[in-house]
């Protein structure tokens, strides 16, 4: 059984009469809503992002499939892009929105809008055993610092910070960090990668979109014509063996997010372990567990001392903003 070793700062006898709280993790491809209220979360749905012109239309789409006799009196959404005051614009979606306009137009009485790995973070607390499957060894510090990281339609990054009044969740867009090259067949990676984006940062390969830069990037190294596969289809492809690019793409990715995995550990000296989540890596399996991501994770010259004691884990909860977002509302 996996053991976090952390503590629960919001763990407090839950209220079946608190007001409902309407729930939303909006991604660059989906609208995850949900409603809180002492029970817990209930009637979850995924909406597609592109079915709906703006975040309130999927909101009022998802509230009029919700009972009617749980209205929310308040909300509590995390999206995927900076979240630096009222006016908020996604970074992989078109949607942008006023964090008062959306309010108002909902009836909230309340609305808090936060990154959306600020509430995978906050989650973390939340985390039951099964909800965790470690990779490596390393045992955690319960009361040292979190780093949090995730590849989906982007590249989520967050950490929590203990303090005399619990756990806070780190706001900021490390997904956009420059990438590094370990090998000189990731220099090449990233040569031609840089033909194509100005800035090649982590999110260019290690994301759902990321991973299709990878494999297209071989297959042009290798003089191969590429086929145009999905996220999902790179993914399958890779691990059946069935394309060799496919899964050099996809050694390569595991690899890579154990670098930048590193990377925020050392930053933030996370002695509380990093936790990977995002909707990618649970579904690679024991294909990431047997990767190089531990290896390429630990493998930082002096400081592989520091690191390997550190633990890392896949999140393998389906909704953990949700975890997060329960927090925030109750806060």
């Amino acid at each position: 059984m996996t053991d976090t070793g952390l503590t629960d700062p919001g763990s407090t006898d839950r209220d079946d009469a608190s007001p409902v709280t309407l729930v939303a993790d909006i991604g660059g491809t989906n609208a995850r809503f949900g409603l809180i209220d002492g029970r817990g979360v209930r009637d979850s749905r995924i909406l597609p992002c592109a079915d709906f012109p703006s975040l309130e239309e999927a909101a009022r789409a998802y509230l009029a499939l919700a009972p009617s006799a749980a209205r929310p009196r308040r909300g509590a959404f995390a999206v995927a892009g900076p979240v630096t005051g009222d006016r908020i614009a996604l970074t992989n979606l078109v949607w942008s929105f006023s964090t008062e306009e959306v309010r108002q137009r909902l009836g909230l009485e309340r609305l808090a809008v936060v990154n959306d790995f600020t509430a995978v973070a906050m989650s973390v607390p939340r985390l039951a055993p099964g909800d965790l499957r470690q990779v490596g060894e390393g045992t955690p510090d319960g009361a040292g610092v979190v780093g949090v990281l995730g590849p989906g339609s982007g590249l989520g990054v967050s950490g929590l910070v203990p303090g005399p009044n619990g756990w806070t969740a780190l706001s900021g867009e490390g997904g956009h960090v420059t990438m590094a090259p370990i090998d000189d067949r990731e220099s090449a990676v990233l040569a031609h990668l840089r033909g194509r984006f100005e800035h090649v940062s982590a999110e260019r390969v290690l994301s759902g979109p990321g991973l299709v830069n990878l494999y297209t990037a071989l297959c042009a190294l290798d003089g191969i014509k590429a086929r145009p596969l999905a996220p999902a289809e790179v993914a399958e492809s890779g691990a059946a063996g069935t394309d060799a690019q496919a899964r050099e793409a996809v050694e390569m990715f595991c690899a890579m997010l154990g670098t930048v995995a590193g990377n925020l550990a050392l930053s933030l000296g996370a002695r509380g372990g990093v936790y990977i989540a995002g909707g990618i890596v649970p579904k690679l399996g024991d294909l990431f567990t047997g990767s190089r991501f531990r290896e390429r994770f630990m493998e930082k010259g002096r400081m592989r001392g520091f690191l390997a004691p550190i633990p890392t884990y896949v999140v393998t909860h389906e909704l953990p903003a949700f975890l997060g977002l329960a927090e925030a509302a109750e806060r």
